[in-house]
């Protein structure tokens, strides 16, 4: 029933809210903007047998690889919930290997692709046409019902993400 409930406020959620392109920012529809319902896409994953519904919206989907369940990510992120309470965030890039973080993590920035890294004279770098977007996770492929310092149990979440490099792993060493 929890699957259920999370979907219902997800949707309800991407009904009620838009992005700001001015900003970057989800804003509550006040003058007839566009709906978030109306740009995501959505997949289900199957865990201990309930089906769970995640939405994402693709900003820009990046261009060289896309991470499996199984690989690391380079990121920055904001994770929010659903009434923007700021609950973490990294302006630094950072690995994760995605078989560390929830699962709504892991399956999905398998929609989207790294980008491009571009090494200066000096041998410092920067990432350009990056996968960016959003994740709409309902609490069964997050902390479910155990709370996390700022997060209450049950909480669907929304990160604000950029996927700027994939690591792919050999977790078997079969190659």
């Amino acid at each position: 029933s929890q699957a259920l409930t999370d979907d219902t406020a997800l949707v309800e959620y991407l009904q009620s809210h838009y992005l700001n392109n001015e900003d970057g920012g989800i804003w509550t529809i006040a003058n007839g903007e566009t709906a978030l319902m109306n740009n995501v896409e959505s997949k289900v994953v199957i865990k201990d047998d309930i089906s769970y519904k995640y939405y994402f919206l693709k900003q820009q989907e990046g261009v060289t690889n896309s991470p499996t369940v199984a690989d690391s990510v380079l990121t920055t992120y904001t994770g929010m919930l659903l009434d923007s309470t700021v609950f973490d965030s990294s302006s630094n890039l950072t690995w994760f290997s995605l078989t560390d973080v929830i699962d709504g993590w892991s399956y999905g920035f398998t929609n989207f692709k790294g980008g491009n890294r571009i090494v200066n004279e000096d041998e410092s770098f920067y990432y350009e046409n990056v996968g960016e977007g959003f994740l709409f996770i309902p609490s069964g492929l997050a902390y479910g019902n155990f709370p996390q310092n700022l997060i209450p149990q049950n909480s669907p979440l929304v990160f604000k993400f950029t996927l700027n490099d994939v690591n792919n792993s050999d977790h078997d060493n079969d190659g």
